[in-house]
């Protein structure tokens, strides 16, 4: 069954300082992951009850959840880990997902 690590972020106080740290440090680490199949990024634009309390999310696609684990403990996985907290510790909250079978 497909998984994936889906990390949120709180709106930063300086978005362009972010988004530099973001696309151009750690998203290129990230993708160095063994066993990463798909980074999917989405900017969130609001909430049906008007402002979200989070400005990112991303996902993270593996085969299963040995795959997510592993490679999250890789030293690519703890390299980006590092450098993702060096900046945004304070911003994200991160939590393991299967996907479900809708059919």
């Amino acid at each position: 069954m497909t998984a994936k690590l889906i990390a949120l972020y709180k709106p930063p106080a300086d978005a362009k300082d972010f988004d530099s740290k973001y696309f151009d440090e750690h998203i290129p680490l990230a993708q160095k992951i063994p066993g990463l199949q798909l980074i999917e990024i989405s900017k969130v634009t609001g909430a049906p009850t008007g402002d979200a309390p989070y400005y990112l999310m991303t996902e993270l696609y593996f085969d299963n959840m040995e795959a997510v684990k592993a490679g999250l403990d890789s030293p690519e996985g703890r390299t980006a880990g590092k450098n993702l907290l060096s900046f945004a510790g304070d911003l994200v909250t991160m939590m393991y997902a299967e996907v479900a079978d809708n059919n």
